[in-house]
């Protein structure tokens, strides 16, 4: 694995989270488990975002694994032409 991301999908990944428990953003883009780390990384730099839910509700994690609020869709893959 490289130390470049793989970009797991151009688009941001809607999620339904619940307040106070804890996400674990896949940083590698390599996880069959999108947008969560099931792994997939161990052997690479790649370490996976923890998240922790402040309320119930949608949060858009970054599926281009490019974007500079990390864990969080910042538009970055508007520009990627991917």
């Amino acid at each position: 694995m490289t130390d470049t991301p793989r970009i797991a999908q151009a688009a941001p990944y809607a999620v339904e989270v619940t307040a106070g428990k804890s996400y674990f953003w896949c940083a590698c883009g390599q996880s069959a488990n999108q947008p969560f780390c099931d792994g997939s990384h161990k052997g690479s730099s790649f370490v996976p975002v923890k998240f922790t839910a402040e309320k119930d509700g949608k949060a858009f994690f970054c599926g281009c694994k490019q974007s500079s609020r990390a864990p969080m869709c910042d538009g970055t893959h508007k520009g990627l032409g991917a």
